[in-house]
């Protein structure tokens, strides 16, 4: 019995040791953004908030407008993540239950495509939104990666686990594709959107080098690229830094929280095989 509890113990200690130290850097930033840059260099280091969070954020606006920057990121982000999760699930369907010439071909090019780096593609893209007419603008930002492989992925393996039987009634029934695949599958796989939807959201969120090389006026500046602008020769205020990364996390942390018990099962049921 207490072998047990002694074990229960040591467990606990150690998942509370990991959450502090996962937890720390976010809260080292909200520290960070209540002071100024001497103290944030403090040694011994200052763990406890300043009063200087408003200063910082007012020097942040002056610097890179956070209004306009902010509203950049979650537009960009919002519509990216809302048409990805559409195409991803309509290609995960097609992929997990239609049976056509080619498919596992076709899939398995997708998964090999997943191989290739990023930096690779960036050329020719570029040179794709250019002849376009798509440079510094929100589509430049969105279109390009609305195909994410990995969500593709992530869809198809859920969608497998639907039963065959539940489409061939519906079909039965007289209900049309469009209408099964609305009615039936997408709310039998709402863990593996809800899933989906968080990966897409970070990506989008934190998505620095390609918004770098189509972006080049300050109005169309999304947040990583923003905060990276703070960074010169000059001197760098780290308040009004921690301050923009505060900003900037926030977002993504009420998403995952709102979504976690969703994300939890949906990663859960990405290992189903059909």
């Amino acid at each position: 019995m207490r072998t047990n509890q002694a074990r229960s113990f040591g467990l606990y200690a150690l998942l509370f040791l990991g959450a502090v130290i996962s937890l720390f850097p976010f809260y080292w930033a909200v520290i960070g953004a209540t002071n100024t840059s001497g103290k944030i260099f403090a040694k011994p280091p200052i763990l406890v908030p300043g009063n200087l969070f408003i200063e910082n954020l007012t020097n942040l606006n002056e610097a890179i407008g956070i209004g306009r920057v902010l509203f950049n990121s979650v537009f960009v982000t919002v519509i990216y993540t809302a048409l990805s999760l559409i195409i991803c699930s309509m290609a995960g369907y097609a992929f997990a239950k239609f049976r056509f010439k080619g498919r596992e071909l076709i899939f398995a090019i997708f998964l090999l495509s997943m191989m290739v780096p990023y930096h690779a593609l960036v050329i020719p893209l570029f040179k794709m939104m250019a002849a376009w007419g798509w440079l510094n603008s929100y589509q430049a930002l969105i279109v390009p990666n609305l195909a994410y492989t990995f969500a593709i992925f992530l869809m198809r393996q859920n969608m497998m686990a639907v039963p065959d039987g539940l489409m061939e009634a519906g079909r039965i029934d007289g209900v049309g594709e469009w209408r099964l695949f609305t009615k039936i599958i997408l709310p039998s796989v709402k863990p593996s959107l809800a899933a989906t939807a968080i990966f897409l959201f970070m990506y989008q969120w934190n998505s620095f080098l390609w918004p770098l090389i189509v972006i080049n006026t300050k109005e169309m500046y999304t947040l990583p690229i923003a905060l990276s602008s703070l960074f010169g020769l000059s001197r760098i205020d780290y308040g009004q830094v921690m301050a923009g990364v505060t900003i900037a996390t926030g977002p993504i942390i009420i998403f995952f929280l709102s979504l976690q018990k969703y994300f939890i099962s949906g990663m859960l049921g990405s290992a189903v095989k059909g």
